[in-house]
């Protein structure tokens, strides 16, 4: 029989829980992804964007995790599809790498420019907008349409990505 495909998942979680469902998720061996920043003070670690968790399982761990006992969890649901909201792996994979770069993380919109392609560098092959702040440039890349994260890159690592006229 063959393993069931695994994706990428977002979920919401209660303010200041997303650690411990980090430590589940360890637990359990489940790959995840939760944005943290490091500061001082008594709780060094944080989550960067609050009640904001990713992990990578089949549809049906997933949602076995999710009415399991211990942190709760709930998924955001596709609109369109009226199930399960799927990161797609190329999104994923953008940001975080470029959260890992980043010198911002906002869930405000961003002035956005063209769309480029890092051509080379540590972020190479990362998708995402141009834009220009205070005369440096930045590429910044989106996840679910509402958190963005920016690192500054020269602009001659920036090729941009042709569109035809219906912006795709």
């Amino acid at each position: 029989m063959e393993a069931a495909r695994s994706y990428w998942y977002a979920a919401r979680t209660r303010y200041g829980q997303e650690l411990k469902i980090r430590d589940r998720l360890v637990r359990e061996g489940v790959d995840y992804f939760i944005p943290t920043v490091t500061s001082s003070g008594p709780r060094k670690e944080k989550a960067a964007i609050s009640n904001l968790v990713f992990l990578r399982a089949s549809k049906a761990e997933a949602l076995d995790m999710a009415n399991r006992g211990g942190v709760r969890m709930k998924y955001i649901i596709d609109c369109t599809t009226r199930t399960l909201l799927v990161v797609p792996d190329k999104q994923m994979e953008d940001f975080r790498r470029v959260f890992e770069q980043a010198e911002e993380i906002t869930s405000e919109p961003l002035a956005l420019g063209d769309r480029v392609v890092v051509t080379q560098g540590p972020l190479k092959g990362v998708e995402g907008y141009v834009i220009e702040f205070q005369g440096k440039c930045y590429v910044v890349v989106s996840l679910l349409e509402s958190v963005f994260a920016k690192a500054k890159v020269p602009r001659t690592w920036l090729a941009k990505i042709q569109t035809d006229k219906n912006g795709k």
